[in-house]
């Protein structure tokens, strides 16, 4: 066991760089003293990129991190950077894109070798302390990677200069199209040209939720009328839920399953995935009407309310995979145990959630559901609810057991981004449900930002422990702004729309990149690194271009300022042809380019008194349209100026709907069957 003073580490708050305090490496944040240092003494920079509930990051940070030896040769040789991905995208984004470049993928840890000026010159991610796995072991790659800087100066320095110019080029580039029909049937069907058939979602494994693409292809079904497309989200969207993928006792997903079949997930949960499915399962659930589905909305949703929200109402970044220091110790069981607790209501349980003696993981037994209610029923020969009410029972139970076992750690930094998907999440939750908890959820977290993560006008990208730092980022800007515009529909209080239009403006300010039509990742009075990114592709998290086209497509239709619909539309067709040849990584982006090429659908609700008629709105699918609920005549009022609302009247006791497209209103609707006729 090492025995060291903490190093510059401890005096950082994001519990991913507090993890390292006590390494042996003479660590440093990203910062003035550390580059600076580099200069200097004209040493190389190890730069190791990572997040708190990242498993392989633990474990090289055990084996190469806490070895003396290797922490000596560090620390002599170069100066040690450690960076939180989450705290700081803008260099994991530089880094990550070079790694890709170089060993054709990229991921967590992040290890990149740069000179003193920041510059990569070698890349790689997770390394052994020794030569194994077919990688370079760590120990022997510090050493030779330090000889190479002292003894052939000129190869590093062209290794780098060929690295940052193949990445320039490589943002540099883009091709406009025109916005066409055609873009969003090419996308979709090379998009079911990657699917699963048979277990949903895209590829074989490891498979990612992929929440864009899922909700792209419910847009698809609608528009073709081909029904193969939205039965495919179905299949995957239930998989999913049955699956280990899903927390089958606490509700929430993983982030991501290990096998094609859902069955064993990598065990961490991370705020963005737990908002961005429930709307997913929220389209789902208008479209089917499958009550599942319905439940999964709001046992993810109670799930972040009960372990991932702060008493000031800011949401959580992550809860690591392991517990007690083992991977999904705290998720999983052994057959006696469910014995033991639920006596002889355990094999109905167990046969549920195909729990056998010798497990499906490891040794355990992941919960997995695959078999249906009635199967079981006709099996014990007992009725289908009393079947259902065994199993919830059952559940309750196993979750009291769980919850006296060690938790996995949790990431507890708050970051405007996340939050923002976080609050889209709950107003959509909200929509379905009506559940007046969750519509509370997306206010307090509106409050949380305004106070708490604003400085000067501006947003600031993460807070922890009563401090917020950075300088948001595009994901902060156009998240929030679309967050805003979520909830100024369910809650139309016109000081939303006007922070929205403020937001808004700020990221054309300071954004946008006049020559290429679409956003840089950071702003123009960002601190400057060796490059200035964009990120223009939907993986994990939607791309803040994308989600920008959206949102500013969105405000033009509310208040008709034409500069919010070109700067949509140039930027939507700067990447259309991109998204149409390789859709998988531009799921969002189709999203708004559907919304686009349908022309938006305006309805405005007005006195919803008449729950029929706010049910049958809220419980449709009907994704082009932007839909605004006044409740009280004083909102209208003050909305009155703007165009969406004009001509729109509240008459007491009496619910009205407004239908607009092209600019051009119906009459006032007082009736479902005159309303189903329009939507």
């Amino acid at each position: 066991m090492y025995h060291v003073l903490p190093n510059n580490l401890i005096k950082e708050s994001s519990p991913y760089l507090l993890q390292h305090a006590g390494n042996p490496v003479q660590w440093y944040a990203w910062g003035e003293d550390a580059l600076t240092r580099a200069k200097s003494e004209n040493k190389p920079i190890f730069l190791s990129i990572g997040y708190s509930a990242c498993h392989w990051c633990h474990v090289m940070a055990h084996e190469s991190f806490e070895n003396e030896e290797i922490a000596k040769t560090m620390n002599e040789n170069f100066i040690n950077i450690k960076v939180d991905r989450e705290e700081r995208p803008d260099i994991d984004d530089i880094y990550q894109k070079v790694c890709q470049m170089t060993t054709g993928s990229g991921g967590w840890p992040l290890s990149v070798f740069l000179t003193p000026d920041q510059r990569p010159f070698y890349v790689g991610t997770y390394f052994p302390p020794l030569d194994n796995y077919g990688r370079p072991g760590f120990g022997s790659l510090v050493l030779q990677l330090a000889q190479a800087w002292k003894e052939k100066p000129n190869d590093v320095e062209q290794a780098a200069d060929n690295l940052v110019n193949t990445l320039r080029n490589t943002e540099s580039v883009s091709t406009h199209s025109k916005l066409e029909r055609s873009l969003l049937d090419e996308a979709a069907v090379n998009l079911l040209s990657i699917a699963d058939m048979t277990n949903g979602g895209f590829g074989q494994a490891p498979k990612f939720p992929n929440a864009s693409n899922l909700s792209f292809l419910l847009r698809y079904s609608k528009l073709s009328g081909i029904t193969k497309f939205q039965e495919f989200v179905f299949k995957t969207l239930t998989k999913m839920a049955n699956g280990g993928m899903y927390d089958q006792l606490g509700g929430g997903f993983h982030r991501y399953s290990t096998d094609s079949r859902w069955l064993v997930p990598h065990f961490e949960k991370m705020l963005y995935d737990n908002a961005l499915l429930p709307p997913v399962y929220a389209e789902a659930y208008q479209i089917s009407k499958d009550p599942r589905y319905l439940e999964v909305i709001k046992d993810t949703l109670n799930y972040v309310l009960n372990q991932m929200t702060s008493a000031e109402g800011g949401f959580y970044s992550a809860e690591d995979a392991d517990s007690d220091g083992e991977e999904g110790k705290f998720y999983v069981w052994k057959k006696r145990e469910i014995q033991e607790i639920l006596g002889k209501d355990s094999e109905i349980f167990c046969l549920y959630y195909d729990i056998t003696d010798g497990g499906n993981f490891e040794g355990n037994t992941i919960l997995y559901n695959s078999i249906n209610l009635s199967t079981i029923a006709f099996h014990f020969g007992k009725p289908e609810s009393e079947i259902e009410q065994i199993i919830k029972q059952s559940k309750e139970k196993l979750y009291a057991a769980r919850s006296k076992r060690i938790r996995p750690g949790r990431d507890d930094k708050i970051m405007t981004s996340w939050n923002s998907l976080m609050i889209t999440a709950f107003v959509k939750g909200y929509r379905v449900t009506g559940k007046l908890d969750f519509l509370n959820a997306a206010t307090n977290c509106i409050s949380f930002i305004e106070t708490r993560l604003t400085k000067n006008g501006e947003l600031l990208h993460t807070h922890k422990d009563g401090v917020s730092k950075l300088q948001a980022y595009l994901d902060d800007y156009a998240y929030f702004v679309n967050a805003l515009l979520d909830y100024f529909e369910v809650k139309p209080s016109k000081k939303y729309l006007d922070l929205a239009i403020y937001y808004a403006n700020y990221l054309i300010d300071h954004f946008l990149d006049a020559e290429h039509k679409n956003f840089f990742f950071t702003a123009d009075n960002h601190e400057k690194l060796i490059i200035r990114t964009k990120s223009l592709y939907d993986l994990s998290l939607p791309s803040g271009n994308s989600v920008a086209a959206g949102m500013m497509l969105r405000l033009y239709h509310m208040t008709n300022e034409k500069k919010f619909l070109d700067v949509s539309v140039q930027l939507m067709e700067s990447v259309a042809l991109a998204a149409a040849e390789n859709p998988f990584g531009f799921g969002q982006l189709l999203n708004t380019l559907f919304m686009y090429l349908q022309k938006p659908i305006e309805i405005t609700l007005v006195n919803p008194v008449d729950s029929q008629i706010s049910d049958y709105l809220l419980k449709k699918f009907i994704p082009e349209a932007m839909m605004v609920i006044i409740y009280q005549k004083n909102d209208l009022e003050q909305l009155s100026n703007l165009q969406f609302f004009t001509g729109k009247e509240f008459v007491n006791d009496k619910t009205r709907v407004y239908v607009c497209k092209d600019f051009t209103c119906s009459l006032p609707l007082e009736t479902l069957s005159d309303i189903e006729k329009l939507v």
